[in-house]
């Protein structure tokens, strides 16, 4: 019976430090500054016009990996390398550069993956220019495909990085 109030305890504690955690993250839909001002309003960072996914992205291309990888093949280079003239043509564009992955494999995996294959993007356009201050990165891991189904087909479509206009 001593050991209930420990667990009790431990418990509360680990769902308070829980809570306390939550609260000081930044939500990944939160574009505002410092002092609280939004860079762009809620209603066009949820629309299909800012989106590389849906071609509405001012020509930003989504590009896309091998299974369980990072790296950037020559096709994405070359995609990414068109995606940093539009950005040094648009001085005032910012991003968020979303990766995700594929429906295999477990969920902290798959976060830590879509995270590689968005900083891979982000490095990339780093070294062809684009300051790091006019790009943020999120990853969703396997939370938000865009291609349904269980096959290679599918599986291809959703392993990207794609491009969302925050700031024009």
């Amino acid at each position: 019976m001593k050991s209930i109030p420990k667990l009790l305890v431990l418990a509360l504690t680990v769902s308070m430090l829980s809570f306390a955690g939550c609260a000081s993250k930044k939500k990944a839909n939160d574009f505002s500054d410092e002092n609280g001002n939004s860079a762009v309003s809620q209603t066009d960072i949820n629309s299909d016009l800012s989106d590389s996914d849906a071609g509405k992205a001012m020509g930003l291309q989504t590009v896309h990996y091998a299974y369980d990888s990072s790296g950037l093949d020559e096709q994405a280079k070359q995609q990414l390398g068109a995606n940093a003239e539009i950005l040094n043509t648009n001085k005032s564009l910012k991003v968020q550069i979303e990766g995700h992955t594929d429906s295999r494999g477990g969920i902290q995996y798959n976060i830590a993956l879509g995270e590689r294959r968005a900083n891979a993007a982000r490095a990339f356009l780093k070294s062809k220019g684009i300051p790091a201050s006019r790009m943020t990165i999120i990853s969703y891991g396997k939370e938000k495909p865009v291609a349904t189904g269980e096959d290679e087909s599918a599986w291809s479509q959703n392993r990207r990085a794609n491009f969302r206009i925050t700031e024009k």
